[in-house]
């Protein structure tokens, strides 16, 4: 078997508020790789003392949120020159951090929802319905859409649980697109039908209260122009080896980039290995590809 990596770790679980959705994709992934081949050890990751055994050649990382996708742990497997999945740690801090991507967008033409960012304290100037988010939280923990004033109080005292900065964006109302990206290949597009159009962490986490349509029922000029700009955040950002792009697609038809995911999930309700099994790639197959792009930035 032609392998450049044999003996390889899956860390997984992390500090974060995302644990446990880490520890149901890093126990997946880890499965995947024995599929394929690989000699695989999992490394439950607590924080940053973690140790990873010796004749470990490569690293696939599938911890979610702080830790794992803002580029401490890449930093980290740098010193170590230990090639690893996922961006590196300063495309990772950009993808992670909302304020960071959002500016991004902006320099380089992405379409995305208005936005201003809020300290405690300060007024709103955005006018509802808006969206808060935590400037760095992934999973949807800490965000609210908020439709109406009497929410408002709430909804932020809560975002700002996560940090002393919150997004606030206009809200777009429309469906729920988002694209994975493996290896720089955009997958087919997939549409997400959550319960009254809100895609929260229930809708995201508890089997079957979304739905999911691969690929997504938009026509060919939607769909180029969704790659097409999926693949330009992708670049734009600085990420390699895999990602997913989050879009809205209005009513009128107009397209906004939300965010990129660096460290999508991998787990029975993700999308990514939803989105490859469409483009042919089995579950497994779609770790062995991940795990080939494994690096250190100075490659």
């Amino acid at each position: 078997m032609n392998k450049q990596f044999k003996k390889v770790a899956v860390l997984m679980g992390g500090p974060s508020s995302e644990r446990e959705v880490s520890l149901r994709s890093g126990a997946a992934v880890a499965k995947g790789l024995r599929e394929s081949g690989y000699e695989v050890v999992e490394v439950d990751v607590k924080g940053p003392d973690f140790s990873i055994p010796a004749g470990i050649e490569a690293v696939f990382i599938a911890l979610h949120g702080e830790f794992g996708e803002d580029g401490q742990i890449q930093e980290l497997l740098e010193r170590k020159k230990l090639p690893y999945t996922g961006s590196g740690p300063e495309a990772s801090r950009r993808s992670f951090n909302k304020i960071l991507s959002k500016k991004v967008f902006v320099k380089n033409g992405i379409p995305t929802p208005e936005y201003e960012v809020l300290e405690k304290g300060q007024k709103r100037s955005l006018k509802l319905p808006v969206v808060i988010k935590p400037a760095c939280q992934g999973s949807s923990i800490g965000i609210h859409r908020v439709l109406v004033e009497s929410e408002w109080d709430k909804a932020q005292a809560d975002a700002f649980l996560y940090g002393s900065e919150m997004v606030v964006e206009a809200y777009i109302k429309g469906r729920e697109l988002t694209v994975g990206v493996v290896n720089n290949e955009a997958l087919p597009i997939i549409e997400i039908v959550a319960p009254d159009d809100w895609y929260d962490y229930k809708a995201k986490y508890i089997k079957g209260t979304s739905r999911y349509l691969v690929p997504a029922p938009v026509d060919d000029n939607t769909s180029k122009l969704c790659w097409q700009i999926a693949l330009k955040t992708f670049e734009k950002l600085g990420c390699r080896s895999l990602g997913r792009v989050d879009f809205r697609l209005s009513e009128e038809g107009r397209l906004y980039v939300l965010e990129l995911n660096n460290i999508p999930g991998f787990t029975e309700t993700s999308l990514l290995p939803k989105a490859a099994a469409q483009a042919g790639v089995n579950f497994a197959s779609l770790c062995d590809r991940i795990m080939k792009t494994a690096c250190t930035d100075d490659k």
